[in-house]
Formats: structure tokens, C-alpha cells, sequence
């Protein structure tokens, strides 16, 4: 059989896989990007729950989305457009006590504090402050390429000067701050600056969001500090939409990277990657059909790219265990809800509603959940951040409708009894029980739902175990031991093969900066070969 020749394969056309191949393609390579699926975008996916009712298949918002990616690949000429509230997150209370309101300006924010604590109140400023300068640190670390562990070059030299100059700018308290931060438990950083329940529940959930950890867990702090890296989150997290959905920015990068010249095929499924003398040279589809290439690029999950697409004796055994241990418990839910009309929740107007509803009313409820879910169980009483996007973008829903779109944690994906198949239908019946708390009549409301399971992100999207950032990431699995120390600076397993999707550093969420990191190296290798 005839045999396609490429600079650069994506096996994948996700967000930071089409990062990847649009950047390489704009450098003059021939690239093409394989994606199983009917749809580029992965999480980025916009779905329909009913007739004319869309809603985010799983990713919400997308205001983490690096500005150099957007501005590198034009992607405001391919159509996507951004919706960014003033408010970023409301926090009801279940006994109808003052709710919680964060918004883009920590003024604000601490105005609207002070009838609940005047102490909080103060102290809100500050620890914003705190945040964006350990983040803009983390920043810095996230855009950089992991030191080569096994023989360190000039260029890491390089980086580690810049580093180093980096931590000292953030002068010597901030620098000290940082290091004494980063490995705390989140439950302890907001204890130090907080007082008041619902503010320390609200601030803390964003340290344990898509993650299986809980707010007492060690390195929780790093979590919530680096989802503020590179953005303009702050303390209560960034909170802008997609227009038109999630899904419109991965059309947006679908046609950024045509334009260049990436050759995309969906439902075109990658079922091995070829080698010849230990190094990656091609790719077999389902189809039977083989193409080959000098850049082998993974956007699919470390652990699922070395563990069913190369074959095991190129690995090596201890290559082979060391993949199948990369953490992925996936522990995330996602419900979408159609509703006939806009749900009330107590004491919030609707403008408070425009941005992340959050489900967290204190430490303690947080940690209660967390625990369920260690022993194989999703608590009676789960954390859930909701969003209305049909409030800022009314396209998505025929007039007077909404779509309630429902992160839902902990939902482990090895339950200790039963099965999900069985327990779907539950977990949307808990989640809709549960608003009902907070917005009184919401399930009257409801004229159709979809419940995905960790099982069924792992079936859709391909993320082993249906963990959404591809790898915890703890900081065990952070920089230089993202996915695994000595496979960090993506260049993965074997020699021509690269990892360029969330399993890479600097992690999970909707930046693409893995993949332009990826890229950059990339290109560099490519350079090099021709």
C-alpha cells in the first residue's frame, strides 16, 4: 500500500493538538492532524441536549486560552469571539444565609464582603494580590521548557537563569511566600487570610476543580495558583465564554490551522504507531491505510499514547510500568440541563448569575465529598460549579429557554459498587436535587438532560480513566515530571515521537499551551533534521 509522507502527524485534532499543527504548519511544514471522532475540538466540544438547546460538552469556559496563541494563530479572524461578565462567581448558601459574590474587580468584591465580614473584606485585596504575584511566576515556569534531566545543555542553563531572575523580581517576601505556598494544603491558605465559611469553600474550590484532590490535600495550593498563571483570574479565577460555545473555538483553531495549510480528517482513527529501529516513523489508521512522517505528535493522553499505540517491546518493560503509573483517577462528572425557563436562585439577580455558580458552602462540605469519593462513592452532597451561558449568548437555546451547564465532583471512576451504567441516571437526579437547595422549583424546569460519567468522558474524548487534564496534576506530575521525569521536554518515550496535548506541561485546562510548547521544540528537531 502506498505510503503518505508528512513533516509533522497530530494524532488528535483537540485544542492543543491543532495548537500544535497550526504553529508547525505556519512554519512551512506539511501537516496533518488525524482525529477519531466526527468533530475536531475534543472537550472543546458543543453538544445538543435537545431540539435547538446547546450546551458545553464539557469544558465551560475558555479564559485561560494563552493570548500568544490566539494572537500567533489570528484566531479572532477565524471567528471566535470571547464573553467576559463582571462577575466571575456566585456562591448561594443553603439556609438562604447572605450569598457569595466575586467579582472581576476585587473592590468590588470586597464592598459586597463586608455585610458577611468585615475582616474578610479587608483581607480579599490582599490575598488577590498575593495570588497574581505567585502567578504571574507560574506563568513564566509554564511558557518554559523542562530542563533535560539526563544531560543538562546550555539552553537549560539559560532557562534557569531566566527562572531565577523571575523568582527574584517577585521581590524577597513574595519570593519567600511562594515557596512556602505552593506545597500547602488550599483549606490552610485560605484559613490564614479568611474567616468566614462560604468565602473559604468558594476561594478553595477552584484548588480541587477536575482534580481528585480535596481542599486538605498537600499541593492544592499549587492547583489554584497556577489556574491564575498567564490570565487575569486572580483570587476568584477567570470566567469568560466561548460565542456560540466552546465548540466555536475549536472551529476557530480548525480554521486557523487550514489556513496554513494542516490537512485535518475526522473519523480517521489512529491505531498504532509504526517504528523502525526504536524510533517513530509513521502512523496505521483503522482504515488501513499507513502514512509516515519525521514528527510523530501525540495529542492523546501520555499514558494511553505509550500504553496502546506503540508496541511494548520498543518501549522496554520499564517504560511500559512507568506509563501505566502516571495518575489519571478521574474523578469529574458533567450534566447539562435544558430548561423552559431561568432557574432563581436565592437572593441573586441575574447578573450574579452570568458567571460560575459554585456549590461549596465550606471547607468541611468539600472535604465531605472528596472522602466519598476515596471509598469508591459520589457523596449525597457533591460539589458543582454551574454555568448559564445562554444568559451572556442567547444564541444557544430558542428565546426564553436556557441551557444549565453542571460540573460535578467527586464522581470517581471506579465506583466500589455498581456500575456507571447503572448510576448515571442517579448522579443527574442527585445534581438537579441538589440546585434545588439553591434555586427552589429549578426541576420543573428541566425538559432534558445529559449525564456524562467519567466512564463516558473516557468513550467520547479518549482521556484514560476520563480525567479531563490527561494526568493529575500534582506536583509529583507537574514541570519536569510531567508526564514522567525524563520525558518531560515533549519529546515522549521513543525517539521521533512527541507529546503535545494536557498530559504535557504545563498541564490540563484550555490554554494551548502545551501544544505551543510542544511546537516550539517541534520546530527546533525539524530544523535540525532537514
Amino acid at each position: 500500500m502506498a505510503t503518505n509522507r508528512y513533516d509533522a502527524i497530530v494524532i488528535g485534532a483537540g485544542h492543543n493538538a491543532l495548537v500544535t499543527a497550526g504553529l508547525l504548519a505556519k512554519a512551512g511544514n506539511r501537516v496533518v492532524a488525524l482525529e477519531r471522532r466526527d468533530r475536531v475540538g475534543g472537550l472543546l466540544d458543543t453538544v445538543e441536549v435537545a431540539p435547538g438547546v446547546r450546551a458545553p460538552g464539557l469544558a465551560d469556559t475558555v479564559g485561560r486560552m494563552r493570548k500568544t496563541v490566539v494572537d500567533q494563530l489570528k484566531l479572532r479572524r477565524h471567528g471566535f469571539e470571547t464573553i467576559a461578565p463582571d462577575v466571575r462567581v456566585y456562591a448561594p448558601q443553603p439556609d438562604g444565609g447572605p450569598a457569595l459574590t466575586l467579582w472581576s474587580d476585587a473592590a468590588r468584591t470586597a464592598a459586597d464582603l463586608r455585610p458577611i465580614s468585615a475582616k474578610d473584606a479587608d483581607a480579599y485585596p490582599l490575598f488577590d494580590r498575593k495570588v497574581r504575584s505567585v502567578a504571574s511566576f507560574l506563568a513564566y515556569v509554564n511558557v518554559a521548557t523542562p530542563p533535560d534531566v539526563k544531560s543538562v545543555g546550555f539552553a537549560d542553563l539559560l532557562t534557569g537563569l531566566r527562572a531565577g531572575r523571575a523568582f527574584r523580581n517577585l521581590g524577597a517576601r513574595a519570593a519567600r511566600e511562594t515557596t512556602r505556598v505552593l506545597p500547602m494544603a488550599v483549606a490552610d491558605v485560605v484559613a490564614e487570610q479568611f474567616e468566614t465559611d462560604i468565602v473559604k469553600g468558594a476561594i478553595a474550590s477552584r484548588a480541587v476543580q477536575y482534580v481528585s484532590m480535596g481542599p486538605w490535600s498537600a499541593g492544592s495550593a499549587f492547583v489554584l495558583l497556577n489556574d491564575s498563571a498567564g490570565n487575569d483570574g486572580g483570587a476568584a479565577g477567570q470566567t469568560v465564554f466561548a460565542k456560540g460555545g466552546p465548540g466555536a473555538l475549536a472551529n476557530a483553531l480548525a480554521d486557523a490551522a487550514r489556513s496554513f495549510g494542516v490537512e485535518i480528517r475526522t473519523g480517521a482513527e489512529v491505531t498504532e504507531i509504526m517504528t523502525r529501529e526504536h524510533r517513530a516513523t509513521g502512523v496505521a489508521l483503522a482504515s488501513g491505510e499507513e502514512l509516515s512522517a519525521t514528527a510523530i505528535v501525540s495529542g492523546a493522553d501520555p499514558k494511553r499514547t505509550l500504553t496502546t499505540l506503540v508496541d511494548p517491546v520498543v518501549l522496554g518493560p520499564e517504560l511500559v510500568w512507568r506509563a501505566n503509573n502516571i495518575r489519571t483517577p478521574g474523578i469529574v462528572s458533567k450534566v447539562n440541563l435544558a430548561l423552559s425557563g431561568l432557574p432563581r436562585f436565592n437572593g441573586a439577580d441575574e447578573e450574579r448569575l452570568r458567571g460560575r455558580i459554585v456549590i461549596a458552602q465550606s471547607i468541611d462540605y468539600l472535604e465531605k465529598g472528596f472522602d466519598a469519593s476515596k471509598f469508591g462513592r459520589v457523596s449525597d452532597e457533591p460539589y458543582l460549579e454551574a454555568t448559564i451561558p445562554t444568559l451572556g449568548d442567547p444564541s444557544l437555546a430558542p428565546a426564553g429557554t436556557h441551557v444549565l451547564s453542571v460540573i460535578a465532583q467527586w464522581t470517581p471512576y471506579r465506583l466500589r459498587e455498581g456500575d456507571w451504567k447503572a448510576e448515571r441516571e442517579r448522579l443527574g437526579d442527585l445534581v438537579v436535587k441538589t440546585l434545588e437547595t439553591y434555586a427552589p422549583g429549578l426541576g420543573d424546569l428541566v425538559t432534558a438532560r445529559q449525564v456524562l460519567s467519567p466512564v463516558d468522558l473516557e468513550t467520547e474524548y479518549g482521556f484514560s480513566e476520563g480525567h479531563p487534564f490527561h494526568a493529575e496534576p500534582g506536583l509529583d506530575q507537574f514541570f519536569a515530571w510531567r508526564p514522567l521525569l525524563g520525558h518531560a521536554r515533549y519529546r515522549f518515550g521513543i525517539d521521533g515521537l512527541y507529546l503535545c496535548g494536557s498530559g504535557a506541561h504545563p498541564g490540563g485546562g484550555v490554554t494551548g499551551g502545551p501544544g505551543a510548547n510542544a511546537a516550539r521544540e517541534i520546530l527546533a528537531d525539524l530544523k535540525k533534521s532537514k
